[in-house]
């Protein structure tokens, strides 16, 4: 099967916290979560409750030893066999700072998975 995505996703397990705004930006309800993989695109994300689409998150993730603070949107989410949520999140206006920090993890990863 050919790959559509524009960026390749890597697994990674990191723990993170999250605001998820249900219905507009001054609702939220906070959590954790952990990533399950991560692009520059967007992140898979496992929660014990579901974050439905198409509402926002900010995601506050512990890469290493650095902490990036990203926004996104809910694209899809599913319950697994475990009965926690598969939610895929689409990254919305990352700043350059966590972009390079992504891409640092992405490719430090990449290098021990080589």
């Amino acid at each position: 099967m050919e790959e559509k995505r524009k960026y390749a996703r890597i697994d990674s397990l990191n723990l993170l916290n999250y605001l998820y705004y249900e219905n507009n930006e001054e609702d939220a309800n906070q959590g954790m979560g952990r990533t399950l993989n991560i692009s520059e695109a967007g992140i898979l994300l496992e929660t014990h409750t579901p974050l439905q689409p198409p509402n926002k998150v900010s995601l506050t993730i512990g890469m290493k030893e650095d902490v990036v603070d990203i926004r996104g949107r809910v694209v899809y989410m599913k319950q697994n066999p475990d009965g926690l949520f598969e939610s895929g999140i689409s990254f919305e206006g990352l700043n350059n700072g966590a972009l390079q920090v992504l891409r640092r993890y992405i490719t430090a990863f990449n290098e021990t998975e080589a």
